[in-house]
């Protein structure tokens, strides 16, 4: 198991959950994603992809007077 960092800050959906997407993609079972997001949409959007494709949200928080969000997932069989 490793842990890896996606940074899609900046980026507008539907981009932070197709670079979500194609980073799953890479990594292995149980691997952990970090996901650097700005756009607030990623709150639902992220976790409604992960229950459609079996990877967990772990957690999620918001820093930088709620400006960046981040989402830690772990990467499912």
């Amino acid at each position: 198991m490793s842990t890896h960092t996606l940074d899609v800050k900046g980026q507008l959906c539907p981009i932070p959950v197709i670079r979500t997407q194609n980073q799953a993609k890479k990594l292995a079972p149980g691997d952990i994603l970090e996901v650097l997001c700005t756009d607030p949409g990623v709150i639902n959007d992220i976790p409604a992809w992960c229950r459609i494709n079996g990877h967990t949200v772990l957690g999620s928080e918001t820093k930088e007077d709620g400006k960046l969000i981040i989402i830690t997932l772990e990467i499912g069989a």
